[in-house]
């Protein structure tokens, strides 16, 4: 079989599955595999396929058939220019959330020294923040042991210098002054209708109860008990950032930046 009809049939394949970027998920798979890139590909449509090859390429049309989201049929992603391990113990880095990098950017020196990341999942965030910024100090939490071990690989990868702790949310924590908090966590609402491939994450780094905020409800209660004066980046859906700012002034946060799915807070 050659490129160009293993392409035409995995295309065919993925449109049946009712997957939208049919033809771009076909010549991703088939890039990782062979280690070439997609203009390579197209260049080469004779190129023969060997079985091992086509058996391979097999087993990972399947799995995206059946809507898993393409980073985990690939096994990682890019994520602010950098390519990130993941695994289904993790959700799959957004374009959206590179907004918070570049607000955090945008931050005073002084509030770029200390950082929490606060449910990290894949450490991108944390380890975005590592590296984009050199002196800086990054402590990264997850609840899920899991979830650590996929950030763990992901700072040696990258050969980032970030503190790895699992609890829940700042559970047991003694924030220095000045500390900035990352906080992208779980805000979809219980009932919200999420699709296919979202569905294959898990519902842990996905839902935030009924309205979707009551995680960062815990997390406000938390800094309060913390005395927190610094700054705060939250992630959440636009339809959420006037119900998220309120439960932020109700705690002394001043909404500073308001984007598309980031907000920053002061105290």
């Amino acid at each position: 079989m050659t490129v160009n009809n293993w392409l035409q049939q995995a295309t065919q394949q993925l449109k049946d599955a009712h997957i939208e970027t049919a033809r771009l998920d076909a010549l991703v798979l088939l890039a990782d595999l062979l280690n070439k890139n997609s203009a390579q590909l197209l260049a080469e449509p004779d190129l023969a396929l060997t079985n091992e090859q086509v058996n391979e390429l097999k087993n990972r049309l399947e799995r995206r058939q059946k809507h898993e989201p393409l980073a985990y049929t690939r096994g990682h992603c890019e994520f602010y220019g950098r390519e990130f391990i993941v695994s289904k113990a993790v959700l799959v880095p957004r374009p959206e959330t590179e907004t918070m990098i570049d607000c955090f950017k945008t931050l005073p020196t002084a509030a770029q020294k200390t950082v929490v990341d606060v449910g990290t999942g894949s450490g991108a965030v944390a380890i975005t923040v590592a590296c984009e910024l050199g002196e800086v100090q990054v402590l990264a939490t997850d609840i899920s042991l899991e979830a650590l071990e996929v950030a763990g690989q992901n700072c040696q990868k990258h050969q980032a210098t970030v503190t790895l702790k699992e609890t829940n949310l700042l559970e047991g924590l003694e924030l220095p002054l000045q500390t900035t908090i990352l906080a992208n966590l779980p805000y979809v609402p219980d009932n919200y209708a999420i699709n296919q491939a979202a569905a294959q994450e898990p519902a842990l780094a996905l839902f935030g109860g009924p309205d979707g905020l009551d995680l960062y409800r815990q997390l406000f209660e938390q800094l309060k008990q913390q005395g927190h004066h610094g700054h705060l980046l939250t992630e959440s859906l636009p339809a959420q950032h006037h119900n998220l700012a309120q439960l932020a002034r109700s705690y002394g946060y001043v909404l500073q930046t308001n984007q598309d799915f980031i907000q920053v807070f002061q105290r």
